[in-house]
């Protein structure tokens, strides 16, 4: 697989799933690089899925642009709430 494959063009720090080739099976430590990844990123969609909760963040932002960060710091801060109650 090349290194130079879509995200990794722009963020070299990036980690990417290895695919399977036609006709050859996936290898032991590629399934295990696999289940690893998927691992760590559902981790962040179910803190997207969170936030996500919040209609100011899953619709078109339509205050200011001043704004932005401070409402998604509010969100961020109010799931961090929530999380550790939790």
């Amino acid at each position: 697989m090349p290194e130079n494959q879509g995200l990794n063009k722009f963020h070299k720090n990036s980690v990417i799933h290895k695919k399977k080739k036609k006709g050859i099976p996936h290898t032991t430590e590629a399934k295990a690089h696999n289940k690893a990844l998927s691992k760590r990123r559902i981790l962040i969609e179910n803190i997207n899925r969170l936030c996500q909760i919040f209609r100011c963040v899953k619709e078109v932002f339509r205050g200011k642009h001043k704004n932005d960060g401070l409402t998604w710091r509010l969100v961020a801060a109010l799931v961090n709430l929530r999380c550790s109650s939790i």
